[in-house]
């Protein structure tokens, strides 16, 4: 199991909804999901940072295309147990991230004028995260942290996780471009 890839967003384009089914043995059950696609050691994404972000995981173990284990629900957000039969399911990314952010509980679902969250940034997006005060000083895994001061002005702090040349970006979450994407 690598600490981290150098893709993100690995399942762009597929469709499925998820869902933690055991919260003590870790066990994700996908709707309409092809979690044999993926590997032990990528990171699951829950949820949607435009919407309802519930937190990352780093994936144990695969059973079937629907059914996989978590190491740990650690970087959960508790509101996604209320999720399951009968009470619907969430969307998911899943990512090569470093696997060491899912335990940062900072990561978790972003608050009100507050989000942290790791984007991975390549050399063709790097320039489109210039100009508007929200950048990254270089590509691979950064993490950044966007928030509201005291005087309603939107702030950006951005710090490289992990350097690499040649990360595949898969677009979510969105690198924040302004305050309407924050």
């Amino acid at each position: 199991m690598a600490l981290w890839g150098n893709r993100d967003n690995l399942n762009i384009g597929a469709a499925g909804t998820v869902y933690v089914s055991s919260w003590a043995n870790g066990t994700v059950t996908g709707s309409g999901t092809t979690f044999t696609n993926y590997a032990s050691g990528d990171v699951i994404r829950f949820g949607d940072f435009k919407g309802t972000y519930y937190g990352d995981a780093v994936i144990n173990s695969i059973t079937s295309n629907t059914v996989l284990t978590i190491a740990s629900t650690e970087g959960l957000n508790n509101a996604l147990g209320t999720l399951g039969p009968g009470f619907g399911a969430t969307t998911f990314v899943v990512s090569q991230l470093p696997i060491f952010t899912t335990s940062d509980s900072s990561f978790k679902e972003p608050e009100d004028g507050y989000t942290k969250a790791v984007y991975s940034v390549d050399a063709t997006n790097i320039d489109a995260t210039a100009g508007d005060g929200l950048s990254a000083d270089g590509v691979g895994w950064v993490g950044v942290t966007t928030y509201t001061d005291s005087h309603g002005n939107l702030r950006c702090k951005s710090e490289i996780l992990v350097a690499a040349s040649g990360i595949s970006t898969g677009g979510r979450p969105k690198f924040p471009t302004g305050l309407s994407d924050a």
